[in-house]
């Protein structure tokens, strides 16, 4: 039997880091995320972060109302985003750690030290009908937080293994590669989703789709840096190619 179609979902943030820089209204992160569909994504990402260093809450709100596939909420677990989400009501909310000081999301969350905090805020997101993902490391101990907890998804972090790969270091890809499809199985066997983000670009989104637990992987910043090159559209055809290039070779 060959592996299901990995779905691609896109994530918008970089837009508006560049419509940030100068200020105004351009370009337009909801744009691009209408673009990003029409080019074959299968779901838009964004992450609202507490400094709004990037998306902004206009965004969500004309993200909630105007996409005509899921929306992945990617936010901290604060009572604020948990109001937010609550409210706006996406497919999916991605909670996700986050410290102010950092350029981009630097791991995974600490399902298995922050227990107490994220079930009642895990309960409240389930409540309103949002799909609760967890972006975590790929070792046993958070996926089985995750199965404790009752999300019915995690997003495992890639960025490790992507470094290791861009920087030569053979051994330790390997070794990166292994833990991902190792937790990947771990996460698939006890029921839950498992999708993968962080650093992935057309070679190792390639690689990873050899995988066959993964069900969804979610890219961002390289996609909006090649865009500048071939354009949006033309940089989400070869990664979609590339995925499924990927995943064609799974027996």
């Amino acid at each position: 039997m060959t592996a299901k179609r990995l779905r691609l979902g896109v994530n918008i943030d970089h837009v508006a880091t560049v419509r940030n820089a100068r200020g105004g209204a351009l370009p337009d992160p909801v744009r691009a995320a209408h673009l990003a569909i029409a080019a074959g994504a299968d779901g838009i990402t964004a992450h609202l972060r507490e400094d709004r260093r990037h998306i902004r809450d206009a965004d969500m709100e004309r993200l909630a109302v105007e996409l005509t596939k899921p929306l992945n909420f990617e936010m901290a677990a604060t009572d604020e985003m948990i109001a937010l989400a609550r409210r706006l009501k996406p497919h999916a909310a991605c909670l996700v750690p986050e410290k102010r000081e950092e350029r981009t999301t630097e791991g995974g969350l600490d399902v298995v030290g922050q227990e107490n905090m994220l079930a009642p805020r895990i309960a409240l997101l389930r409540e309103a009908g949002c799909r609760v993902s967890l972006f975590i490391e790929a070792d046993e101990a958070p996926i089985a937080m995750a199965a404790k907890l009752g999300a019915p998804v995690v997003e495992l972090h890639t960025g490790t293994w992507c470094h290791a790969v861009a920087d030569r270091h053979d051994g330790k890809a390997k070794a990166e590669f292994a833990r991902l499809a190792h937790g990947a199985a771990y996460a698939a066997s006890l029921g839950i989703e498992v999708h993968a983000g962080h650093g992935l670009d057309y070679d190792t989104a390639r690689l990873l789709a050899a995988v066959p637990d993964f069900v969804e992987f979610n890219i961002g910043h390289f996609l909006i840096g090649e865009a500048i090159f071939v354009g949006f559209e033309a940089a989400i055809a070869q990664m979609r190619a590339a995925m499924d290039a990927g995943r064609g070779s799974v027996v």
